[in-house]
């Protein structure tokens, strides 16, 4: 065959004249026909405006229903125009004939178009009935902006057989509402027949056989059937038929093993438990699912009709009518058989009206003992025991479930458990939920109800270990509502089953009770640990302090132990410097944990140590992380967990050992439980750092007054023998020389001097030292200071500077200037720099400062001593030199906060030991000592001292002793 010809013009024409044709012959939606009929005119005639409007002859007017305009805007179409005689739209309906305007902005007979003509300048115009015989239906008007644009031709013959077949649907369409209505009321009249037979009825099954005769007479089906609901089991039961045959034995009888269940019926049965009417048939169903086959052929029918009967939410049975022949179910048919079910929904319960009164009360009486448990403080298994056997029999079924998520094992726990007829407790260990099921119980305000397991996905997670234990069916709830579900209840059975909505608000209530309950037990849980662990941190400061020495690691790894309840504590420690751990043992009460002996522990090799040194919290491993190192000398179970935390007081302090401790990985370590351990090991290790810092204190100590001891016993023997020695020079008499006589002199006054000051040394300064008040000029001190370091220098080569040691007057005439020599140059009117306080240790630190400036100094350096007035007040001392000091060093120095000196490696022993000391000194006597580096790197010790007063006469200290000094230093007054 070859390719088929294109279609020409005529016949794509006529082709799209049948299909729009056929079209409104198949709808029955008024509007859909509409919009349908608009399209079609818009795409064929060229026409800018077009109108259709339908016509209500009780209210003499066309209701606009669409159309089109040249820019969209749509107001103008929705309008309705009253017909007034003379008018030319009055003329269109009352003649029925088409009428053309040549321009419809000068037309008079059309006022209500000129607003929308002269707007759009529409001039050529048709308006043309939409008719059915003598019946006007409606008015459409075509709008052109051409002038005296009108159709003829096979263009007229098209619109008028469109327009035409528009109006017979349009009839069609009429005489069927106006049938339908005429259904309806006989719909009603036939109901209100029923309801009054249903009324004078009495027993249940007269009442469904009279609904079942009045659907029959209605309907005229095949068969009518009332399947009734059976819930244990989950399925139907035909209890009514047409045939007035009953498949089954009366209400309280054993069921009928015909029937179909909940699962066959698949969506049908969860349309019809929230209250839908649902269709069958071979072609198509009222549901988007595409069950309808499988299930008429389950049934043997060919059509479906189905009504629910609901009480109170619950699903009781449905009406289920039937063909064995196609048939498309009129509304009337539906309304009918919907109506029937509606009125059996309510005549129904009056049959079990005092069970269903005694079932509330019952469940009343039961919400009210878990509400009394509530309060109780007895565990839970004493508490639910009685309460849970009750709920069991009130919802028929099988088994009770109490779960509580564990956040360290991440798995629910059954924490209750309670049976019915004896059965044995299984083992449910059910894992996380899933993301879907966990927002559906979290969002859930009602009991969530899987009557068939095997058939529904939801906690699909735990279908394998459900199925296992026998259980079919289960009703779930999240015990506290809203929140994340960490408390769930979970009521099953052995069989398919479903409950009544009376029975899943009592499983809610009681759930809600449960998970106050649960909470309660949580925080009284939670009380008793802070209690225990608070007792504990009473006497763990007892243990710490009171213990020996020997011991108190192994009391307080036992007391540690305590709190996690864990079968092995140890402790590895070491001293800094040392290859090997040695283990302190503390608790080890389970023979699958241990120590192997005779195994060395390195402490850089083992990977477990290095862990635990590299963090400054716990670390927690499993058996299987542990390395194969530590394995050789730490035996655990392959299901195991040991936690390991470093010893130390901050997290920049020098470790001294590592806590180790096990147990099986079962055991559950609480976030209580843990902060405590790391809190008690924080403190075990703040004790071995004080005992160990005590400890050098007291040898220290020892030392110091050995020292000090022999120090004072040595000054005194000195004193003794320079008195000794003073007194015979006394006795000899002053030699007749005159020269030898002033040197003599001399040197009898300087043995008096030092032989005086020896003498306040010994009588107030054997244990502590004396702050006297003296003062000085600084040229005077700093030439004593520089007289003492004179050899040291000259070694080293070094050449020290003094600059600024007067002040002028005025601040404002103070030229300062250095001599290489080191002389000062000094203004006229200037008077000098003088200090007060305790001169001799003033001079002592002045001198510690200035031999370590000396000593960092490079050969053939220089060191400068800078003196200026800084207020009224206070001087400063500066000796500049270029060295090299520790940096670490100066920021201890620098730091304002307390200074640990036991600890520091910098500040017990010299040079930042000496520095400490000169420190304390100067700010007892209210000045201050800064050392630090400026940006050309040059170090500064710079010295605060208290200004000596303008008018101080002389110096008690300085002018005895500086004219004991001969004019050998770079010093010029």
């Amino acid at each position: 065959m070859g390719q088929p010809k294109k279609p020409i013009a005529a016949e794509q024409q006529i082709l799209s004249l049948g299909k729009i044709l056929q079209t409104l012959r198949d709808e029955d939606d008024v509007q859909v026909l509409i919009t349908t009929t608009i399209g079609y005119l818009k795409k064929q005639f060229d026409y800018q405006f077009i109108w259709l409007g339908l016509y209500d002859s009780v209210s003499k007017k066309i209701h606009g229903q669409g159309g089109i305009t040249p820019d969209g805007e749509t107001s103008y179409l929705k309008r309705s125009v009253l017909l007034n005689p003379g008018n030319l739209i009055c003329q269109v309906v009352t003649e029925l004939c088409p009428v053309g305007v040549a321009n419809l902005r000068g037309e008079v007979r059309a006022p209500e178009w000129q607003e929308v003509a002269a707007k759009y300048n529409i001039q050529g115009t048709i308006i043309l009935p939409i008719r059915y015989k003598d019946n006007c239906l409606g008015v459409v008007l075509l709008g052109s902006q051409r002038w005296g644009y009108l159709l003829t031709g096979d263009a007229r013959a098209k619109l008028l057989i469109v327009i035409g077949e528009l109006g017979v649907v349009l009839d069609q369409n009429q005489k069927q509402r106006h049938s339908q209505e005429n259904s309806n009321n006989s719909t009603t009249e036939s109901l209100l027949e029923l309801l009054e037979n249903l009324r004078s009825l009495t027993l249940l099954d007269k009442k469904l056989a009279a609904a079942v005769e009045a659907i029959d007479q209605f309907v005229s089906p095949s068969r009518t059937n009332i399947y009734w609901f059976e819930r244990e089991g989950n399925y139907f039961w035909s209890r009514m038929s047409s045939q007035l045959v009953k498949i089954g034995r009366e209400w309280n009888d054993q069921r009928s093993s015909v029937g179909i269940t909940a699962h066959e019926l698949s969506d049908v049965y969860y349309a019809l438990a929230v209250n839908q009417l649902v269709w069958l048939t071979e072609s198509g169903s009222s549901l988007k699912s595409h069950i309808q086959d499988k299930l008429l052929q389950r049934l043997g029918v060919r059509s479906l009709l189905a009504a629910p009967i609901i009480w109170q939410k619950d699903l009781l049975g449905f009406i289920s009518v039937e063909t064995s022949e196609p048939r498309i179910w009129s509304q009337a048919d539906k309304s009918f058989v919907q109506g029937a079910a509606g009125l059996l929904s309510l005549v129904i319960p009056t049959e079990n009206l005092e069970n269903t009164i005694g079932q509330i009360q019952q469940n009343h009486q039961l919400t009210n003992k878990f509400s009394q448990a509530i309060h109780k403080k007895q565990d839970l298994q004493q508490i639910l025991h009685p309460c849970a056997v009750e709920l069991l029999e009130r919802l028929a079924a099988t088994r009770f479930l109490l779960l509580e998520y564990d956040q360290g094992r991440d798995i629910y726990q059954v924490i209750y458990q309670g049976v019915l007829h004896n059965r044995r407790f299984f083992k449910f260990t059910p894992t996380p939920l899933s993301e879907m099921d966990f927002n559906l119980l979290q969002n859930a305000k009602d009991a969530i109800e899987i009557a068939t397991l095997e058939h529904d996905l939801r906690l699909f997670s735990w279908h394998p270990q459900l199925l296992d234990n026998g259980v079919r069916s289960l009703l779930i709830c999240n015990c506290i509502q809203g929140d994340k579900p960490e408390v769930l209840l979970v009521i099953t059975h052995e069989s398919s089953h479903s409950w009544t909505t009376l029975q899943k608000e009592l499983c809610w209530v009681v759930s809600q009770c449960l998970g106050v309950i649960v909470r309660n037990h949580q925080l009284n849980a939670i009380s008793e640990e802070q209690q225990k662990i608070a007792q504990l941190f009473k006497e763990y400061p007892n243990t710490l302090i009171k213990s020996e020495s020997e011991n108190t690691e192994s009391i307080a790894l036992k007391q540690i132990a305590d709190v996690l309840e864990c079968p092995l504590s140890i402790v590895l420690t070491w001293n800094l410097g040392e290859e090997r751990a040695k283990v302190i043992r503390g608790v080890i009460n389970n023979h699958h944990f241990g120590i192997v002996a005779d195994v060395p522990i390195f402490v850089e090799r083992d990977i477990l140590i290095e862990l635990a040194l590299a963090h400054s919290s716990y670390v927690i491993f499993k058996a299987y992380d542990v390395p194969p190192e530590t394995k050789k000398w730490l035996t655990i179970p392959e299901n195991g967990q040991v936690l390991v935390m470093a010893l130390r007081t901050t997290d920049d302090s020098q470790p001294t050992g590592v806590v180790l401790l096990a147990d099986y990985e079962g055991a559950y370590w609480s976030e209580l439980n843990l902060n405590a351990t790391v809190t008690l090991i924080s403190q075990l290790a703040w004790w071995q750092s004080q005992n160990k810092i005590t400890q050098r204190l007291t040898d220290k100590t020892e030392v110091l007054r050995d020292l000090n001891w022999y120090k004072h016993r040595r000054l005194e023997e000195i004193h003794r023998m320079s008195a000794s020695v003073l007194t015979q020079i006394r006795d000899l008499g002053i030699p007749s020389n005159e020269l030898k006589q002033m040197r003599y002199k001399l040197l009898l006054r300087q043995l008096n001097y030092i032989t005086n000051s020896m003498t306040g040394v010994i009588k107030q300064e054997q244990w502590q030292l004396h702050l006297s008040w003296e003062t000085m000029s600084v040229a005077s001190l700093l030439k004593r200071t520089i007289e003492r370091v004179d050899n040291f220098a000259k070694q080293q080569q070094l050449w020290i500077g003094v600059h600024g040691l007067t002040q002028p007057t005025e601040e404002a005439e103070s030229p300062k200037s250095t001599s290489l020599s080191g002389e000062l140059i000094t203004a006229a009117g200037s008077f000098p720099l003088a200090t007060a306080g305790d001169i001799v240790k003033i001079e002592l630190v002045i001198y510690e400062l200035l031999l370590s400036a000396c000593t960092r100094s490079p050969i053939g350096d220089r060191v400068d001593i800078w003196c200026q007035r800084l207020d009224e007040t206070l001087l400063e001392v500066s000796i500049t030199d270029n060295g090299t000091i520790d940096p670490q060093l100066l920021a201890l120095l620098n730091e304002n906060t307390w200074k640990d000196v036991l600890t520091s490696t910098h500040l017990n022993q010299p040079p930042g030991l000496h520095f400490l000391i000169c420190q304390n000194l100067i700010k007892q006597l209210g000045g201050q000592l800064q050392i630090y580096q400026v940006p050309d790197n040059r170090v500064v010790s710079r010295l605060i001292l208290p200004l000596a007063p303008h008018n101080f006469e002389g110096n008690t200290l300085g002018n005895t002793l500086g004219n004991t000094f001969g004019n050998t230093s770079p010093f010029s007054q």
